[in-house]
């Protein structure tokens, strides 16, 4: 076992405002959020989750507010989510830091520990998951650990709130510990030099030293703003030398010696016995088999289809959108405004054709509400469950030949329900890179739940051929849209790195907390821009430019998609939803103003069409004006384009005819 020693001292920032949560991704961090707040956050690796820090009021600690950070596998770091975390640790006045670590891969929780002690701040380790570890077999004695790091050690299972009133009181009692690992002679040489250095650190200098050694970027940073030019010449000088003395990589040397400590600590601590979860351990590898694994995920795609399209779409948008706001409040209130509004554009404007109430609250509240609320439900379930992350690593493949990971099939899979949601949660995706181009295939590709139920039914009164010709040109449009894009744009693939938590029953509170907690977010983030949506084209109609803007379509909806006059009305309102086009063409379809051709054309073309007018301003508001315009600018002569070639060439083939 390496060398080390633990020293208490005292710290300038006990006194302070801010609680950091910091762990490796999956460990249970939210929850145990929500456990300490009251509140519930969505900080993970998957959708909900962005870089973004949240924070929380602790309920037991007047005054004092609970940093939620972003999982962090170590430091030095290397991503963006985790130099938000090391941030937090450099530049918050931090009154304490809980470590929230995976009781299941203790080894790997260590490794972060030993950091975060080293750090010189008051330190909690939370040993998550518990109950996990205890059916696995595994027993782990925390007294030990606890002498050799010099902190309270709680074992919790958060997802049941054991251990929580444990975690509050040593927050409480929490006092500053360095633990200083004996490392190899040249680094402590190379560690005490800088320590003798004159300069104040947020974290313990010798800690400081260490993340200088293997350059972390934030400790670069930090020393560049925060110190004499004097020190830092002496420091890179430092740094230069061992880089000289060990070409394998200053970081490797370091890492042997906190890896030679953990080995000897988990011998001490961790006695395995018999494990209790053979059936649960063999469907988790199941659910990433390469043949299995395809048709559990078909089998849980399907029920989620069932229970966010058939239920949410069908069952509660007609009970809410047609029954109570289409027969009852819509009426009464278009009945009030004829009795107590005389001035026709101030009732046109809340309940008139494109009014605020009629259109934009109606289509927010009894469309689109359960629509979400319904896939909430259900993908928190399948996030509590642990299944996610299976599904990023079972699409990776797909998804690697358009130059993304698996971890692009989440927003997609969101896209289904709603667009202007999943192009919100690309924050998910860990490049810009990324992020650009899976809000180009959402917009682009990917038809929202209204739109598809509407097209699945023009295509069933048409052929299976009609079906399958649609889904294959959507497809072949997305990947070879895809895999262009993924060429132009600067950057390389990155490697799908996933941590896979174990499969678990979902537990109920959790995934009404999340659900709550993302509706907050969609009546807060969608709604006001669906209401904007409505006005502008209330405005438009107002000054009657919605007609002349349908009449400058017809030569393209005539003459190059081979459509009607009457269909340019319909695409005309593909510009606010690419449902209300899909329902006109449907309304065409069904008095047999289209034949099977133009059907197919029709929702081909609206399929490809920009998304609604929400999602084009939730696109400019998460890429910026250049792109998210840039996009628009793109796809609406591009899904005109590919009608038109469909149309000729299906034509040429006697297709429908």
């Amino acid at each position: 076992m390496a060398a080390c020693h633990v020293v208490q001292q005292t710290h300038p920032y006990l006194n302070g405002h801010y609680i950091a949560l910091v762990g490796n991704p999956n460990v249970g961090k939210s929850v145990l959020f929500h456990r300490l707040t009251g509140q519930y956050v969505m900080v993970s690796n998957y959708p909900g989750t962005t870089v973004e820090v949240s924070q929380g009021r602790l309920r037991k600690m007047e005054g004092v507010t609970l940093i939620d950070t972003p999982g962090v596998v170590s430091f030095p770091s290397r991503s963006e989510d985790e130099q938000v975390t090391e941030r937090v640790l450099f530049n918050n006045d931090l009154r304490t830091v809980i470590q929230v670590g995976d009781a299941k891969n203790l080894r790997r929780t260590l490794h972060l520990t030993i950091q975060l002690a080293e750090m010189g701040l008051p330190l909690v380790l939370a040993l998550n998951m518990m109950d996990e570890a205890r059916m696995r077999g595994l027993e782990i004695r925390t007294e030990v650990m606890e002498r050799a790091f010099g902190i309270p050690i709680i074992q919790t299972v958060a997802t049941r709130g054991n251990g929580i009133e444990e975690v509050e009181r040593a927050i409480q009692s929490a006092r500053p510990v360095t633990l200083k690992i004996q490392y190899p002679p040249d680094i402590e040489q190379a560690l005490q030099a800088i320590e003798q250095m004159a300069f104040e650190s947020p974290i313990s200098i010798r800690s400081l030293s260490l993340l200088w050694l293997v350059q972390d970027p934030v400790c670069e940073i930090w020393v560049e703003e925060n110190t004499a030019n004097s020190i830092r010449e002496k420091m890179i000088e430092i740094r230069s030398g061992l880089m000289e003395k060990y070409p394998e990589g200053v970081d490797l040397v370091i890492q042997k010696s906190r890896e030679d400590f953990i080995a000897h600590l988990v011998q001490e601590s961790l006695q395995e016995t018999k494990s209790s979860t053979s059936s649960r351990i063999h469907l988790s590898h199941l659910t990433i088999h390469p043949v299995w694994g395809v048709p559990i995920l078909l089998m849980v795609l399907y029920a989620m289809y069932w229970f966010v399209g058939v239920f949410g779409a069908g069952t509660l948008v007609g009970l809410l959108e047609e029954r109570l706001f289409g027969e009852i409040i819509n009426p009464w209130l278009i009945g009030l405004s004829e009795k107590f509004i005389p001035w026709e554009m101030v009732r046109n404007f809340l309940v008139g054709e494109y009014g605020f109430w009629t259109m934009g609250m109606t289509y927010a509240l009894a469309l689109l509400l359960p629509i979400v609320l319904t896939f909430f439900i259900a993908f928190g379930i399948l996030e509590d469950s642990g299944y996610l992350p299976r599904v990023a690593v079972l699409s990776n493949r797909l998804f690697s030949a358009i130059g993304l990971n698996g971890q692009a099939v989440l927003p997609m899979v969101l896209g289904l329900g709603c667009v202007t949601m999943a192009t919100m949660t690309t924050r998910i995706l860990n490049r810009p890179r990324d992020r650009i181009l899976v809000t180009l295939l959402l917009a682009l590709a990917v038809p929202c739940s209204a739109q598809l139920g509407v097209v699945m039914g023009m295509l069933a009164a048409i052929s299976f051929s009609a079906t399958l010709i649609w889904g294959g040109v959507i497809f072949l449009v997305l990947m070879l849209v895809g895999w262009l894009a993924s060429k132009v744009l600067p950057g390389e693939r990155t490697p799908l790195i996933v941590e896979l938590p174990p499969l678990r029953m979902p537990v109920f509170t959790n995934v009404i907390f999340k659900t709550l907690a993302r509706l907050e977010w969609y009546i807060k983030e969608a709604v006001p821009l669906f209401l904007l949506g409505t006005v502008i084209l209330f405005v438009l109609d107002t000054l009657h430019l919605l007609p002349a803007l349908i009449e400058t379509l017809k030569p393209i909806v005539t003459g190059w998609l081979g459509l009607p006059p009457e269909a340019a009305s319909a695409l005309m309102m593909g510009f606010l939803r690419r449902d209300f086009a899909a329902t006109g063409f449907f309304v065409m379809q069904s008095q047999g103003h289209l034949s099977d051709l133009q059907a197919l054309v029709s929702i081909t073309t609206i399929t490809l069409f920009i998304p609604c007018i929400a999602s084009v301003f939730m696109m400019i508001k998460e890429r910026g004006w250049k792109i998210g315009l840039g996009m628009v600018a793109f796809i609406l002569p591009f899904s005109v384009l590919v009608g038109g070639f469909l149309m000729r060439l299906l034509s040429g083939l006697g297709w429908g005819s």
